[in-house]
């Protein structure tokens, strides 16, 4: 029994100090490609999931100021730029503004169009609210991401 224990024990070290190595790149590579993809479906017209709430909700915040087009290309850039400052490590201090500014306007058709966000308020979600919701581990991720931006490791 003590053999099989000490056997545990040394896997579990190997495992979790692999994790601890690895972990914060694979997550600033995971959220990166998440941001990199969604935002590269975004400079294709009808590609994306977000499209429509995207476009209707910064029409609202700009007061139709801002034209579809400009929107979703500006949008897919800002996403694009996220997820490849995220890949590659680069800015990381701006990529992460730019990430949790983002984060702010993905959670704005929840006060500005509930109707096509929740289909019973408030517990059952649309397509759409789900969607948006996911992007509470984006937000999550982003704020571990921050806390290394100074050198700082986890605990």
């Amino acid at each position: 029994m003590n053999l099989r224990g000490t056997t545990f024990q040394r896997i579990d070290i190997a495992v979790t100090t692999w994790m601890s190595k690895n972990g914060i790149t694979l997550l600033r590579w995971s959220i990166g490609i998440v941001f990199l993809w969604f935002g590269g479906l975004k400079y294709f017209t009808g590609f994306s999931p977000a499209e429509q709430i995207a476009t209707q909700t910064i029409q609202a915040l700009t007061f139709g100021l801002v034209g579809e087009k400009v929107i979703l290309y500006g949008l897919a850039t800002w996403e694009v730029l996220i997820g490849l400052g995220l890949i590659l490590n680069v800015y990381l201090r701006e990529t992460l503004l730019l990430l949790f500014l983002q984060m702010v306007g993905t959670f704005m058709p929840v006060f500005l169009f509930p109707s096509e966000v929740f289909a019973s308020f408030p517990f059952s979600l649309t397509m759409e609210g789900q969607y948006i919701f996911k992007n509470l581990v984006l937000l999550s991720a982003g704020i571990v991401l921050g806390a290394t931006v100074r050198g700082g490791k986890l605990r």
